[in-house]
């Protein structure tokens, strides 16, 4: 009859199966806590684009839980018996809350003048190809975000540093921007054909994909930017 070390205790695979699904539900919980005010703020506001700049106000609390989540994902334990995931978030919301503000503060009020302008678009006069540009430039600026999302939260950089690697990598590294936009859309996709509040309830995967997509770029920047 065989035996079990104590050893082996936590580290099979429906351990390891157990202790991410443990890990994501506690990451979202805490995220959705820390991000409570900012969010229960969004869902009270209607639909009007007068409404935008209010909008970006709510989201503010978002960024330094989106960071302190991607922390807690990345430093998280496959081992059962060394889960830590509330104690990892708490440290990356307290490394990162004015590091990942620094950045997604420009970040939504840039999206705002855009979103603003293209709600309005009408009433600038501009011909029909700026709209094109506007919307271009909207999608890249979210792509440049979630790089300088992950960055920022897995490295200690400057604020100015960690954009020009964002920038950097925007088209260093095509398939972690890719898997970026697909996250995106996939994101825009479920609040438009189901409700809002889901990329929320969702937010804990679709983080940990985002990580999973940026291998190649937290590689490198740990191999070429870091000591």
């Amino acid at each position: 009859m065989s035996t079990v070390r104590t050893s082996d205790f936590g580290t099979g695979a429906l351990s390891r199966a157990s202790a991410l699904i443990h890990t994501v539900l506690t990451v979202e919980a805490l995220l959705l806590v820390t991000a409570s005010p900012g969010l229960a703020g969004l869902l009270l506001l209607g639909p009007d684009p007068a409404n935008l700049p209010l909008a970006a106000l709510c989201l503010l609390p978002l960024g330094p839980s989106l960071s302190a989540a991607l922390y807690a994902l990345h430093h998280r334990s496959r081992d059962l018996t060394e889960l830590h995931p509330a104690r990892a978030f708490l440290r990356g919301w307290r490394l990162n809350a004015v590091p990942a503000l620094k950045l997604w503060t420009p970040l939504l009020a840039w999206l705002t003048v855009i979103a603003f302008t293209l709600t309005h678009f009408s009433a600038t006069g501009l011909p029909g190809w700026w709209a094109l540009l506007l919307a271009a430039i909207g999608a890249g600026a979210l792509l440049w975000g979630a790089h300088a999302l992950v960055l920022t939260s897995l490295f200690a950089f400057r604020a100015r540093d960690t954009a020009r690697l964002a920038g950097y990598f925007l088209f260093r590294h095509g398939r972690a921007t890719l898997a970026a936009a697909s996250l995106l859309i996939l994101t825009a996709a479920l609040t438009a054909l189901l409700t809002e509040a889901l990329p929320a309830l969702l937010a804990a995967p679709l983080l940990l994909s985002l990580l999973h997509g940026s291998r190649t770029v937290i590689t490198e920047t740990q191999e070429e930017f870091t000591a």
